[in-house]
């Protein structure tokens, strides 16, 4: 049976709340019934656990619905592998993750899942790594609930496929800045002429918004850029004035509005 005629749960797991997505079945997907479960953050346990404990409430509450999980990029490690034609297999280019995630975060990825995604045909890939002790859990909680998980994603990897559709098809093969804020991190990732170029992960405080030109400019120093890129496409938790910087051409779209959209 097509997934277009069940009920579908989309959750999208943060530190301290659940951002839940009820669709109905039907042919085509309408307005979503969503609404934001907060969670206690548990001192001394890793930050994931206490949304993950709250699934087993939502899923009794969702019988008949298939899910899918969002995890916030809090959760995740990124690296962006450069296409490489001598790579032929799917092991080669776990084999090649793997070592770059070690040798960026040390003995730690030994214990990560990891999963690779294309960019573009002969394009960049993307690898995604989550502690596996997280997606163990995750697995354990659908299975005790007796639930149908259909999908798990990181949230720039969904954001991504949602807005290419969107927002980022009036890019085309320009270049952009995409920055998503999640709280006490920004995520940036750097398209160039329409390619994956570049993503990387910072600390960042509540005065990230006043501070975004300085930041694009260190990380456009960083790479190298031969020229600055001035569209910056920025993803926040709340209202973002884009007028703010009247050097940078910027749009905006609400993080919460992407974690209840379907995929």
């Amino acid at each position: 049976m097509s997934l277009l005629w069940r009920n579908h749960l989309r959750i999208s797991l943060c530190a301290d709340r659940l951002v839940l997505a009820g669709y109905a079945r039907g042919l085509r997907p309408g307005k979503p019934k969503g609404n934001v479960m907060p969670v206690q953050v548990l001192p001394n346990a890793a930050e994931w656990r206490g949304a993950v404990d709250a699934l087993p409430e939502v899923l009794s509450a969702h019988k008949d619905h298939d899910v899918s999980v969002v995890i916030a990029d809090q959760f995740v490690r990124y690296v962006l592998l450069p296409w490489n034609a001598a790579l032929k297999t799917d092991a080669q280019w776990m084999s090649l993750a793997r070592h770059r995630l070690t040798s960026v975060h040390g003995a730690a990825a030994a214990g990560w899942d990891i999963k690779l995604t294309e960019t573009a045909p002969n394009g960049p890939r993307l690898a995604c790594a989550v502690d596996l002790e997280l997606i163990q859990e995750l697995e354990a909680k659908f299975v005790g609930a007796d639930a149908k998980l259909i999908s798990v994603q990181p949230f720039l990897v969904a954001a991504f496929n949602k807005m290419r559709s969107g927002i980022l098809s009036t890019i085309g093969s320009a270049s952009c800045w995409l920055v998503i804020e999640e709280p006490r991190r920004l995520t940036l990732a750097f398209i160039q002429r329409g390619v994956w170029a570049a993503i990387r992960s910072r600390r960042s405080d509540s005065r990230w918004r006043e501070m975004l030109p300085e930041i694009i400019e260190r990380e456009s120093a960083f790479l190298a850029l031969s020229e600055p890129c001035m569209r910056v496409i920025v993803c926040a938790q709340g209202a973002f004035d884009t007028e703010m910087h009247e050097a940078f051409r910027t749009q905006a779209v609400s993080y919460k509005d992407l974690a209840l959209a379907w995929e």
